[in-house]
């Protein structure tokens, strides 16, 4: 059987190239090992899975990536000058009090590593990628995931000598490269504390285990911390100490199950750099996206072309003038009487939540709430596009064979310390587009892009 198919010049948008990798096993074989895999770490049930990686040109994949580096600089700068110290910052972006903690003591360590674990999301828009948003934080989902299916995928089409017919790099060997970087860096040992909470809800144990444990076997020592645990992180003798670690949570997610964020900060005064930072919210937040897509005055000509290319248009809501297709418009009143072109954000958001897709509601509801996020002034609106599709293999629960499908996936490029470290993709079984939450609907799924 040959091992790749041509699906012709009528499957979907250009940019996903012509070719795609054929299943290598019965349905049941492939449907057994991707929820094996997964097992114990809290990730949802999922009726449709796909049958085989997807597959894109390798061009393509690394355009993904060249962007994704080069924009996340970009987004790093504008978020610190937006304030030349942590308060500025703090009150540019009118950013919640429940984030104004968990701080290294020293401003350049803090500022300095506030990027090491990123991934944005993108659609491919009728012109190509299109970034509409960008995840910074060491709690990203898709790491554990994409760990997990790449398993599958290799074990399912590698040779007996290991070789796959695609390429792509692993999440846990690159994070873990990330790690050997930073303690050589900072003259500290290899010791990585995992930190996290099963407590939260969605996430077993296993999920942070997982990490650890590759790391342990691959020349790091490295273990899974609960808040309360943390002490032994520092308060030990100096060679059991573990001085580098992932911040794997987030403050909401602790917040909202009553989890006291005090030990993480008794670890960082302890000399625990936990990454990314604390900083790492202002990268996260879409305001940064906003003040990106409208220009900083010290970007190059190279660089303004690299955001129109890959941005699409982002505005922070306020009552102002501002720049659209090259002429100046009121804002508000624009956006009130385009709905249909625009969708509206909260700066902090996750899972699509705090998300409004103007062409979805009336506009009764718009105008509600366009009004409050004027009010609250940490919103933006973004240019709706419309993601395009995709000709994929699916295995659906009761299947005994897979079948094709046309998907819009929304994709994840991993960035662990400014390299490429797989890419992640989400999509709905049933070729449905728009907010793609692999925990919101029966037929969402997920897999990884590889490169062919």
């Amino acid at each position: 059987m040959d091992t790749y198919e041509d699906l012709g010049t009528g499957s979907g948008h250009p940019w996903f190239g012509r070719h795609r990798l054929r299943p290598a096993a019965p349905a049941d074989t492939i449907r057994h090992l991707l929820r094996h895999e997964l097992r114990d770490t809290g990730w949802p049930y999922q009726p449709v899975l796909p049958a085989a990686p997807m597959a894109i040109p390798r061009a393509a994949y690394a355009e993904i990536f060249r962007a994704s580096v080069a924009l996340v600089e970009l987004l790093r700068r504008t978020a610190l000058e937006s304030g030349p110290t942590t308060a500025d910052r703090l009150t540019a972006y009118g950013m919640p009090a429940t984030e104004d903690r968990l701080w290294v003591r020293d401003p350049f360590i803090e500022e300095r590593y506030a990027d090491c674990v990123v991934r944005p999301d993108l659609v491919i828009g009728p012109d190509g990628p299109q970034f509409m948003e960008f995840n910074v934080s060491g709690a990203l989902g898709g790491v554990v995931e994409t760990q997990s299916r790449l398993a599958v995928w290799r074990a399912l089409h590698a040779d007996e000598e290991g070789r796959t017919p695609y390429r792509s790099p692993s999440p846990f060997a690159v994070r873990a490269e990330m790690f050997r970087s930073l303690a050589a860096e900072l003259a500290l040992a290899p010791r990585v504390a995992v930190v996290g909470s099963t407590r939260v809800i969605g996430v077993e144990r296993r999920y942070f285990e997982m990490e650890a444990d590759y790391y342990n076997s691959h020349g790091l020592t490295a273990r899974f911390f609960e808040p309360e645990d943390l002490p032994a992180a520092w308060d030990c003798a100096p060679h059991l100490r573990h001085p580098i670690g992932l911040r794997n949570f987030t403050i909401p997610d602790w917040l909202d199950v009553g989890l006291d964020t005090t030990p993480v900060q008794d670890a960082l005064d302890h000399g625990c750099l936990l990454v990314g930072t604390q900083t790492s919210t202002f990268l996260h937040s879409k305001l940064t996206m906003g003040l990106l897509s409208e220009g900083r005055p010290w970007m190059t000509e190279a660089e303004r072309r690299l955001v129109r290319r890959y941005l699409p248009w982002t505005r922070i809501l306020t009552e102002r003038k501002t720049d659209r297709e090259g002429q100046q418009v009121d804002l508000l009143p624009f956006v009130l009487g385009n709905r249909d072109l625009l969708v509206l954000k909260a700066g902090l958001g996750e899972c699509g939540r705090q998300v409004v897709i103007g062409r979805e509601v009336d506009q009764a509801v718009w105008e509600s709430a366009v009004g409050d996020a004027v009010d609250g002034g940490t919103s933006v609106v973004q240019e709706f596009v419309q993601p395009q599709t995709c000709r994929v293999s699916l295995i659906a629960d009761g299947s005994d064979e897979p079948y094709d499908a046309e998907v819009a996936p929304v994709l994840g490029p991993l960035v662990f310390g400014g390299r490429p470290a797989g890419l992640f993709c989400r999509f709905y079984g049933d070729g449905s587009a728009g907010i793609v939450s692999v925990r919101a609907g029966t037929s969402s799924s997920d897999n990884v892009m590889v490169a062919i």
